[in-house]
């Protein structure tokens, strides 16, 4: 008797065939949901990109504008009022007003520039491989330092006011001016970080900053400037040779008592 395989050849077949096509069809649906996993979990990843740079852009321009406030606003303010202090007759309501308003200027400018630091330490990777944060780190110093020769000043009249003056107006004097150069150095930064454009706040800075230069040139000069009429609302009276006769003599007198000298804005310190 002869037995046909065919219909066993036909199951074979069809059995061999589910069995090599099912593995490609899991692995094919496996790798859409992996490809689809995968894609979802690349979205996520991005969005909490963009929210971790927004934040960190945030934390740099709050870093930046406290700084500012510190070091190129309140620093400067705090320079041209105990300028004019010195301006004013020593003892009299007009210095000690703006002498205070000089302690309140600096305490302040020491307090931003405390909590801009704690921002930088706690929020940046501060590896000080760049210009910006050695100036920062070497400024925060000398503010704390300048802050201490502030509290420990002497009396007028004793020898150590003339030392005291003169460390602590050369101090703050380099503190300022390192202080205004490193604001243009984070800016730089701000721009590399970012990539986000800071000419304007550039130009803005320079434009205050030269501002602020000018006030402090004019300073010693206002003086002159009101006696040479060119202040406005003065006058330069320039008196005749017959009223200067009878009181000629009397001014010879009194140059040999009064010592001729200019006066100018570190006079009364110096007292």
């Amino acid at each position: 008797m002869h037995i046909s395989f065919k219909p066993f050849y036909f199951i074979i077949v069809i059995v061999s065939f589910y069995v090599i096509h099912l593995p490609f069809t899991e692995c094919t649906i496996a790798f859409e949901e992996v490809n689809k996993f995968g894609s979802h979990k690349s979205t996520r990843e991005n969005k909490v990109s963009r929210q971790i740079n927004h934040q960190k852009t945030t934390d740099i321009a709050l870093h930046g504008l406290l700084l500012w406030a510190s070091m190129g606003f309140l620093m400067p303010l705090g320079i041209l009022t105990i300028r004019g202090s010195c301006k004013a007759e020593p003892g009299s309501r007009r210095s000690r007003f703006l002498f205070y308003l000089h302690v309140v200027f600096q305490m302040l400018s020491v307090l931003l520039a405390t909590v801009g630091a704690a921002i930088s330490l706690k929020k940046f990777e501060n590896s000080f491989d760049n210009n910006h944060q050695r100036l920062g780190l070497a400024l925060y110093a000398a503010i704390l330092m300048q802050a201490f020769i502030g509290f420990f000043r002497p009396q007028r009249g004793k020898k150590e006011r003339s030392y005291w003056y003169f460390v602590h107006w050369i101090l703050g004097t380099i503190v300022s001016l390192v202080g205004i150069i490193n604001i243009f150095t984070g800016l730089e930064a701000f721009h590399r970080r970012t990539l986000k454009s800071t000419r304007f706040w550039t130009i803005l800075f320079t434009a205050q900053v030269s501002i602020i230069g000018l006030i402090y040139l004019l300073q010693d000069k206002l003086e002159h400037l009101k006696k040479q009429g060119v202040i406005v609302g003065t006058e330069s009276i320039v008196p005749s040779d017959q009223d200067n006769i009878p009181q000629r003599q009397d001014h010879q007198k009194e140059l040999h008592l009064v010592a001729c000298a200019k006066r100018n804005a570190l006079g009364n310190l110096f007292d």
